[in-house]
């Protein structure tokens, strides 16, 4: 079996990676190729460049990479022609990744979809163009499913795949040990994987631990930072406030446990607060224009996978052009002041999560992609 892999994101190369580990444990003889991340090619994946380099966010990162890009989807092309992929397959990425399932359904090979776009969101008919390239959208939520399938896709419902990667994790014992010896209490702050999230919100959530000091002088605070690019960024804002401030690279599950609660950028790191039960302020801070933007184009009531799938506000979240610290610390202090109000939360987490956090999300896509193409192949 030959595949072509496409992921441009920190999290969907994490997704495409354990995808590309199940589809070679089912078939070893399988061959992977395509764009993505360090982690899809550590699983085995052979990558013509380096997708994730290319996690740019706003139109002006987008229009400046707009070469590249251009380059990239005529290099699948030609590839899609020489080497006949048995299939494509895409995970979340859509703007660049819609590009390349119209380039493969024009050379006649199946795409198929992991981790579907969010169309439920916003930009809602783009849906005509999956239902016409995709062979197959293998979805990651409930309410998602049946939205795509309403509307003519086809879909089969696997699960979120970073289920998968949660279940494996093994936090550092000691660590969190360590971190929770004092006795004190622990704000996990998380500004985000993209260097513009951090840039637009992390001196915010600096603002709110000041706050949240004010009023508990024993709180520690420990940042999770997606890389050392990152951390020195945060770490020259935290010498500059003076805050009792500790900042980790690679540490964000034990980050995460030790922490009594957090404060975190909207993402797919809401589902990894959900696991781990946490009770959590989701913020997303951005320029005035972007936020007019968002709020006349996003289509939803809220900006947090788990309160979507909860279908009420278990993670206070906040989508804002303005200083929001006093509300963030206002909602820590709550949690940190009042160990009853904070058992509660935790328990309204904790029924969602042994509801929905149901890992094997790739073994089951990778299951599905197998026999399609092999059904296919038949055929």
């Amino acid at each position: 079996m030959n595949l072509f892999v496409s992921a441009g994101e920190p999290s969907g190369d994490l997704h495409a990676s354990n995808l590309v580990r199940a589809l070679l444990a089912r078939d070893p003889s399988t061959r992977v190729t395509g764009f993505g991340g360090p982690k899809t090619a550590a699983a085995g994946a052979d990558l013509l460049y380096p997708l994730t380099d290319l996690a740019v966010m706003g139109v002006r990162n987008v229009v400046r990479h707009l070469p590249t890009f251009f380059r990239l989807g005529d290099l699948a092309r030609r590839h899609f022609r020489t080497a006949r992929p048995d299939a494509v397959v895409l995970v979340d990425y859509p703007g660049f990744n819609f590009a390349l399932a119209g380039r493969a359904h024009a050379a006649g090979i199946p795409v198929y979809y992991f981790v579907p776009p969010q169309l439920w969101a916003w930009r809602r008919g783009r849906v005509r163009a999956v239902r016409r390239w995709c062979s197959g959208v293998l979805s990651a939520l409930p309410f998602e499913d049946a939205w795509y399938r309403s509307r003519g896709v086809r879909t089969h419902y696997v699960g979120h795949p970073y289920f998968d990667e949660l279940a494996a994790q093994r936090p550092d014992p000691e660590f969190v040990a360590e971190e929770r010896a004092t006795g004190r209490p622990v704000v996990a702050l998380l500004p985000g994987s993209r260097n513009q999230e951090v840039a637009a919100n992390f001196g915010m959530m600096l603002a709110a631990a000041g706050k949240v000091r004010a009023v508990r002088p024993d709180a520690r605070f420990l940042v999770a930072a997606f890389n050392e690019r990152q951390a020195a960024a945060v770490r020259a804002m935290v010498s500059a406030g003076g805050l009792p401030v500790r900042v980790y690279v690679g540490r964000t599950p034990e980050v995460i446990e030790a922490a009594d609660a957090c404060v975190a950028v909207s993402g797919s790191v809401s589902l990894e607060l959900m696991y781990r039960a946490k009770p959590t302020v989701i913020v997303y801070r951005m320029g005035v224009a972007s936020q007019w933007l968002a709020r006349r184009l996003v289509k939803l009531s809220s900006i947090t996978l788990v309160n979507m799938l909860a279908g009420e506000v278990l993670f206070p979240e906040i989508l804002t052009s303005r200083d929001e610290s006093d509300w963030i610390a206002g909602h820590v202090l709550g949690w940190l002041n009042d160990a009853a109000a904070r058992q509660a939360a935790v328990g309204r987490i904790a029924a969602l999560r042994d509801r929905v956090a149901v890992p094997g999300a790739c073994d089951r896509a990778a299951d599905f992609l197998l026999s399609a193409l092999q059904s296919r192949r038949a055929a």
